[in-house]
């Protein structure tokens, strides 16, 4: 779930990919040191850095925000699928059990309209999970990972793993102010012109949880009111409409079978492909 540190922190860290394209370990653009951080600054840790011909950029998240939409009670959609790990693979009477043995994981057998099913264990092995399954079918043996059946007309084998689903709660945009503070004209020129480009291609930017946010420019200003101190200060600002989200684990469906009754109370399976 996304929330203003989130968006504040994700922007630092496009700025700082701006600003040493080379990593940190290399010089900025500038050439001198330059501070990232969401927050405000410190007064006499930037007068310290801006004396020492550094610079500072601040990501501050302003208190105007406005409600967008409403979307409680959206569905779910599914934002990671959780493949498994293990595979299973069908040769005449043989399944074999491949890849790696990882919770959560499920697996299913579906033999003449039969279906067998095992989650996978803490400390479970291929091996151990093919004795699993191989117990609960009648005539069937296991050796390691492979489980050879007595006898059957038609078999199905999957593995399924546990996802993740999200909906959104509520959609919000809320303006940042992302401040330039530098030592000279020259430099708030540069690292304001390198910063501003780069956030204004980056339009639509991923908060981590899965749901679409969007980054516009609002607009920006100058302000040299601490030019005496030598600190020349940029404004951009920002808008960044993102969401409020919750996740739920989402298993993945592996049995191809449901059972149904008829108008009797009979039952019929019903196999779904």
């Amino acid at each position: 779930m996304a929330d203003s540190s989130d968006v504040s922190n994700t922007i630092a860290g496009m700025i700082a990919s701006t600003v040493y394209p080379l990593g940190t370990s290399e010089p900025s653009i500038s050439g001198s040191n330059i501070k990232i951080y969401p927050g405000w600054p410190v007064p006499n840790i930037l007068q310290e850095d801006i004396n020492a011909d550094g610079a500072h950029i601040s990501i501050w998240a302003l208190p105007a925000e406005r409600k967008i939409g409403s979307e409680l009670g959206r569905p779910y959609r599914v934002v990671v699928k959780g493949e498994p790990p293990m595979i299973a693979t069908v040769d005449g009477m043989n399944i074999t059990l491949s890849g790696a043995a990882s919770v959560p994981t499920n697996v299913y057998f579906l033999i003449d309209g039969i279906g067998y099913h095992y989650p996978v264990q803490t400390g479970d092995t291929l091996s151990s999970v093919a004795t699993a399954m191989a117990i609960q079918i009648p005539g069937a043996v296991s050796s390691g990972a492979v489980i050879t059946l007595e006898s059957a007309h038609s078999v199905i084998a999957r593995t399924g793993g546990v996802g993740t689903a999200m909906r959104e709660l509520r959609r919000q945009a809320k303006d940042f102010q992302i401040t330039i503070w530098a030592p000279t004209p020259a430099m708030r020129v540069l690292i304001a012109s390198a910063v501003d480009g780069m956030l204004s291609e980056s339009s639509n930017i991923s908060l981590g949880d899965g749901a679409p946010s969007m980054m516009l420019y609002t607009r920006q200003f100058d302000s040299d009111a601490s030019e005496n101190y030598l600190v020349y200060r940029r404004d951009l600002i920002y808008t960044v409409n993102y969401a409020t989200t919750q996740s739920i684990s989402a298993p993945q469906v592996i049995a191809p079978v449901m059972n149904v009754t008829d108008t009797s109370g009979n039952p019929i399976k019903t196999f779904l492909e």
